[in-house]
């Protein structure tokens, strides 16, 4: 019996990194705005559990949802479109289907049978399809298969949406490539045309190609592509690169893919709301004026490793009607005398000490945040950077020489920052006691209490280290405000300067709440500092 859901299934070809996420994000923006509630699943064919343990610069940034869940980071642009707080049962990889499958076995649930990709597997994969879709509510479902058609590790994953489309209303997308050689200066469509047949060697016949490429689809390059892969001409669609993501709903829209897809499930337009999104793309498109911003970590080869950073700048200074320029500084290079501090930071309107783990590039963020404080430049301080804004208060205004975390020295004789005894017994990799959102007290009368405008709040974490609790009265004596804590009082949670421009930091990370309808308030509020 058919779940009474709709399905609309993206899939990928030629090679990865087409943007098969910003895609489906953006399709979900329309279908929202036609007034149908709809919620994402990203497969993800590596065997990992879950994106945690992976490095930043393998894999680019690991996105953390409210219940804790590390996943890939197109769920990231999900949640930034579409306004959703999603779970862990958005993101499906290798490893988690092929442990519930085992784990089911082990328990006796497939009564002695032999158990096999086909049915168990897939099948386990459908259930998964539309208990999210019962959980969320969700009209639509759209769901994401990461890769390209012909990649070993996905085959299984598109059977279990081929066997899904025997039961369910299902339409397919397949984001593909339309290179252009400059030698021959012609829009090429052979790669499209093999992609197509090696997913119809699957059992999968596209409803919808979207094709990537340098410029709009010339027309006769789209009829040629009907003809040839058997679609439709009106769907075949182009995606031409721009520089404003933000932007590819508006292109879409133009091309009448939500209506279409709408019109091949038999439903109709509800409402027609767009207005909001096409005010600030506007804005965004053509700011009064560009503001340059340091970012200062030591992944700054990979910019994915901070995409969330990035996008919280851009919707924050969008909203504002200007543009964040910024500048990767890799603060190793400042800590091993390379690159002066000042050089680093000249004409900068902000400074953002993002996130990470390790020591290396540590001595150069704390040089970074020592220098914003001492020049009164707006600083901003997520959860590393929260922690090396201590250790330099400590060290620079309350005289504890050598002040440091655990984590970078275990020796250190102030440890400022160290791990909670009640954290000390975890070792599993992925384990990590702060994940997830996590609620925190505002005190009144602060810049925080004031960005939020309420008392409590809840933002998502990622981390195991701490203020240490026995010198938090040592640093506030010196001046340092705690602005924001943790319901019991034990876990420092925002910090600040007063009689600062802006000079203020969080052990939580509050670009993971942030979307572009509604930028999260720490990042609106530094915005506004720099602007002025």
């Amino acid at each position: 019996m058919p779940c009474g859901v709709k399905f609309v299934v993206v899939t990928g070809g030629v090679l990865s990194g087409l943007g098969k996420g910003l895609f489906m994000s953006s399709l979900g923006r329309l279908l929202q705005s036609k007034g149908y509630k709809v919620i994402p699943i990203k497969i993800d064919p590596y065997v990992n559990i879950d994106a945690g343990t992976m490095n930043p610069t393998e894999h680019g940034e690991v996105f953390v949802m409210d219940d804790g869940s590390e996943v890939d980071m197109d769920l990231g642009n999900y949640e930034r479109f579409l306004g959703l707080k999603m779970t862990t049962d958005s993101n499906i990889t290798t490893g988690k289907i092929f442990k519930a499958v085992i784990d089911k076995e082990r328990k006796g649930d497939y009564l002695g049978k032999t158990v096999q990709l086909i049915p168990h597997v897939t099948g386990e994969l459908q259930e998964w399809y539309k208990k999210v879709a019962k959980d969320s509510g969700a009209e639509i479902e759209l769901i994401e298969i990461g890769g390209t058609v012909g990649d070993i590790e996905n085959q299984i994953f598109l059977e279990s949406v081929r066997e899904l489309s025997l039961e369910e209303d299902v339409v397919f997308i397949h984001c593909t490539l339309v290179p252009q050689l400059k030698v021959v200066g012609e829009q090429k469509t052979k790669p499209t045309q093999q992609s197509v047949r090696m997913l119809r060697e699957m059992g999968i016949t596209p409803d919808f190609i979207f094709c990537r490429s340098e410029r709009i689809l010339l027309d006769n390059i789209q009829k040629k592509l009907s003809r040839f892969c058997g679609v439709d001409p009106e769907y075949v669609l182009s995606g031409p690169d721009l520089d404003n993501i933000y932007e590819i709903p508006l292109v879409l829209e133009r091309q009448g893919v939500s209506e279409k897809v709408l019109e091949k499930f038999g439903l109709r337009e509800r409402e027609k709301d767009m207005r909001e999104w096409k005010e600030i793309v506007e804005k965004m498109n053509n700011p009064k004026g560009k503001i340059k911003i340091a970012m200062t970590g030591k992944y700054m080869y990979l910019h994915d490793s901070y995409v969330s950073i990035r996008e919280a700048l851009r919707h924050a200074f969008g909203n504002l009607g200007y543009d964040a320029e910024i500048k990767w500084i890799e603060t190793t290079d400042i800590e091993e005398g390379k690159l002066k501090v000042e050089d680093a930071l000249k004409g900068m309107k902000g400074i953002i000490v993002p996130g990470g783990f390790g020591s290396r590039g540590t001595e150069g963020k704390i040089e970074c945040i020592k220098y914003a404080r001492e020049n009164k430049i707006p600083f901003l301080g997520l959860c590393l950077g929260f922690q090396m804004a201590v250790i330099d208060y400590a060290r620079n205004v309350c005289d504890l020489s050598g002040a440091n975390s655990t984590e970078v020295d275990s020796k250190t004789p102030y440890p400022v920052i160290d791990i909670l005894p009640e954290q000390k017994k975890i070792n599993e990799k992925g384990g990590t006691m702060r994940l997830g959102a996590y609620p925190a007290v505002l005190k009144e009368g602060t810049l925080v209490r004031k960005l939020y405008g309420k008392e409590k709040i809840s933002e998502r974490h990622r981390h195991r280290y701490e203020v240490n609790p026995d010198y938090i009265d040592k640093l506030e004596k010196n001046g340092l405000i705690f602005s924001g804590v943790s319901p019991d009082r034990r876990l420092m949670e925002f910090l600040e300067i007063p009689k600062h421009k802006f000079f203020a930091a969080t052990q939580a990370h509050p670009e993971f709440t942030t979307s572009l309808l509604k930028p999260n308030p720490m990042f609106l509020g530094f915005a506004k500092a720099c602007i002025d």
